[in-house]
């Protein structure tokens, strides 16, 4: 319990300190929001309009007060409205994360399901035929942009074999056949990114488990060896992948703005570099705090975990 506290004692610490980052870069930004937003039209603006704006915006008050509603609105749930519209930010947050978080989700299931067991065959067939194709397919995954490989697909299943649609977006609770066919490629085209890399962990965590004196020891006893793979093996080599896997994952969250682009999947990033296009600084703010915030999360579960499946962990 008190290595479950730490963990959460630091993610909250360290969203503390995102948050304040973010909140100080955005205003290190150039340029005035209010007079970008005034200008959208084309022609200059006047001070005064200017002035009455920024005031409408608090953003005529010195910066420490606003530093200091920032974090209020925040621990309120707030994340403000948005310069372009006037609409409140977090809910359209809280309607397009769950689509990122899926999609990313997705492609960490499917990396997990493939990378693994052929890591775990590599390894054991170290040197051999097998080893070396999967690890050329690795290179090549590894090698291949991600919005290539979403190009290419759609060219191939969409376009020449018309199995696939080439991108759009169907609510689960609509049609749920139909969201998951909308969600196969893109998750595929992450994926394919992805298990090169849980690949390569689970490759090197097999053969470094392989050498250990426990290993030896149970099969020096007699066990046979799909239970010293399973009981010692195995088992002992799952929780660095695991974290590995969740650290790419995480780092996904903020960029898969090419592949929702390319498959037209409305999630979290595409709002993003719709913010940015527009200045619309609050918008832009909450995005990448709860990117942030649901990255330490992430990271916090992994911890957990960790320390679950390994207890020397706990203790150091």
């Amino acid at each position: 319990m008190d290595y479950v506290i730490r963990r959460i004692l630091a993610a909250l610490a360290t969203v503390f300190v995102v948050a304040t980052l973010i909140f100080l870069l955005l205003h290190m930004v150039p340029g005035d929001p209010a007079e970008i937003l005034l200008s959208s039209g084309g022609m200059a603006p006047t001070a005064e309009a200017v002035e009455a704006l920024r005031r409408s915006l608090g953003l005529d008050q010195p910066l420490a007060a606003q530093y200091l509603q920032y974090l209020t609105r925040i621990l309120a749930g707030d994340l403000g409205v948005s310069f372009q519209d006037g609409t409140a930010i977090a809910p359209e947050i809280i309607k397009r994360l769950p689509r990122t978080l899926e999609l990313v989700g997705a492609a960490g299931v499917i990396a997990a399901l493939v990378g693994m067991p052929a890591g775990l065959v590599a390894a054991l067939r170290r040197g051999g035929v097998v080893d070396n194709l999967f690890s050329a397919f690795a290179s090549f995954g590894l090698s291949v942009p991600v919005f290539v490989t979403g190009t290419m697909m759609i060219l191939l299943f969409s376009q020449l074999l018309r199995i696939a649609p080439a991108g759009g977006y169907v609510d689960f609770r609509e049609d749920p056949s139909q969201h998951l066919i909308y969600l196969l490629m893109p998750a595929c085209s992450i994926a394919i990114s992805l298990v090169p890399v849980v690949f390569r962990m689970m490759r090197a965590s097999i053969l470094e488990v392989l050498e250990r004196e426990w290993v030896r020891t149970a099969r020096a006893k007699g066990m046979a060896e799909p239970a010293v793979l399973r009981k010692h093996v195995v088992r002992n080599s799952v929780a660095p992948v695991i974290t590995v896997l969740a650290l790419h994952l995480g780092s996904l969250l903020g960029g898969t703005v090419l592949v929702e682009y390319v498959f037209n999947w409305p999630g979290l990033s595409g709002m993003l570099v719709q913010a940015v296009e527009q200045r619309d600084y609050p918008a832009v703010q909450g995005i990448v705090l709860v990117i942030c915030v649901v990255f330490v999360m992430i990271n916090l579960a992994v911890e957990v975990l960790y320390g679950l499946l390994d207890p020397r962990v706990r203790h150091r």
